[in-house]
């Protein structure tokens, strides 16, 4: 039985619009479709949404993002809602927490450094990650452009990438808001800070390794990426110390 699509109209045959795209199974929101769909389908289900989503970026990080770029989109979570949404819980949780990144670092010159990327994450908190993708993006691009990827497409890399690393350091949140020792949180935020790096050094060999590149080039140029990210961000937070002092 035909029936037009509650999207454009379009008269529907089989079970997808050939205009839209839309399923034809689309019906108006009940309660049961509310909790069953919405929530559980679509966000919690372990074939797509975000759970599948953070599973892959968590078991097989590059060649998940790049299968992502070339194509297989339909069961992945948008990777900006989940930057977003990583914040979201970060900044609920920090919240609950009196703890902060300051009263851990014992040098005075880092305290002074942080106090100053402070002040601007607490005037504009959902930026910081956000402004690192761009970075990061020019980075990787420039050190795989045999890769042949577009700029647009290493910011969809990095998006991901960015996305992981917030859910890892969002454990050390979710530790500060139970445990308050001050020199074991400092081994903690050590170990998660040094365990995020790895993960993006892990992401970009996964990625790249899509490409001709020969094991010791990739190798390098993975270790490069992160490498010139933290000097370009360790230059610019001595020049925001220097004028901010």
């Amino acid at each position: 039985m035909k029936k037009n699509c509650l999207n454009c109209e379009q008269s529907i045959d089989g079970n997808f619009c050939s205009n839209c795209g839309q399923k034809a199974s689309t019906k108006r929101y009940s309660l049961q479709h509310l909790f069953k769909h919405d929530l559980v389908h679509g966000i919690w289900h372990m074939d797509k949404g975000i759970l599948f989503t953070i599973k892959q970026l968590f078991t097989r990080p590059g060649h998940s993002i790049r299968e992502y770029i070339q194509g297989k989109r339909v069961n992945y979570f948008n990777f900006i809602t989940l930057i977003f949404i990583a914040i979201g819980i970060s900044g609920l949780l920090e919240y609950y927490s009196g703890i902060k990144l300051a009263d851990i670092i014992s040098s005075p010159k880092e305290v002074e450094l942080y106090n100053t990327m402070q002040n601007f994450q607490d005037k504009y908190p959902k930026w910081i990650p956000v402004l690192t993708i761009p970075i990061y993006s020019l980075f990787s691009f420039l050190w795989f452009r045999k890769a042949q990827l577009n700029y647009s497409e290493h910011l969809v890399l990095n998006s991901y990438i960015v996305a992981a690393q917030l859910i890892i350091i969002l454990t050390f949140t979710i530790i500060s808001v139970f445990y308050t020792d001050i020199s074991g949180l400092f081994l903690i935020y050590s170990v998660i800070g040094f365990t995020s790096l790895i993960y993006s050094i892990w992401a970009y060999y996964q990625f790249f390794s899509g490409f001709s590149y020969k094991v010791l080039s990739l190798v390098c140029r993975t270790i490069a990426v992160p490498f010139t990210y933290f000097i370009f961000t360790l230059i610019i937070g001595m020049i925001l110390t220097k004028f901010s002092s």
